[in-house]
């Protein structure tokens, strides 16, 4: 997912879900260190493996923020970001095993959007049940997201889908791992939530 969201050095990059940043590297990979990589999570544990991390790197461009996903005031994350040294939008958005966690996954999804630049490029990458002939894997694919706790039937691959423009797609793991990539509309392009 992160090399169809097509980053390049300088930008500024939001991981919402963050985690413990296992996306980091990879992102850093492709900002650099002019550019800034923005974390959110709602989990302090998270988000202190997370720093420990950055701080270990030496990556002094990353930006935590605790805060539920779904409900979070996206007037106030940007300004945390801006207080930090980010600007206010960010230029890519992704969230990666995230969505399937969080109820409403819709809104956070939205808070997302808000939290990106017109034109941004934004990535989900989720999980749904295995097809084809991997779908005798099906039980054991609900067993891990039950035990995780992910909604494997959420899907919300399909609200980038939705709406995004010029809309790339992959698959792994036989179709158990849905990628999806997209160009947010300006604006007065869109009106979905």
């Amino acid at each position: 997912m992160i090399e169809l969201l097509e980053l390049t050095a300088g930008e500024q990059v939001l991981d919402l879900g963050c985690g413990t940043g296992m996306n980091f590297p990879l992102l850093q990979d492709q900002v650099g260190p002019n550019g800034r990589i923005v974390g959110i999570d709602r989990s302090a544990d998270m988000l202190a493996q997370a720093r420990k991390k950055a701080t270990r790197q030496g990556w002094d461009n990353v930006i935590l923020i605790q805060a539920d996903a779904t409900a979070l005031d996206p007037a106030e994350i940007s300004a945390q970001i801006t207080r930090a040294g980010g600007q206010a939008l960010s230029d890519a958005a992704l969230t990666t095993y995230a969505l399937s966690l969080m109820q409403p996954w819709q809104d956070a999804w939205t808070h997302m959007r808000m939290l990106t630049a017109e034109q941004a490029r934004l990535g989900v990458l989720d999980m749904q049940r295995p097809t084809g002939a991997s779908s005798v894997l099906t039980p054991l694919a609900r067993i891990a997201c039950w035990m995780g706790g992910a909604d494997i039937d959420a899907h919300p691959w399909t609200a980038l889908e939705r709406d995004c423009t010029d809309v790339r797609t992959a698959s792994a793991r036989g179709g158990h791992l849905q990628v999806r990539a997209g160009v947010k509309p300006s604006d007065a392009a869109t009106s979905h939530n």
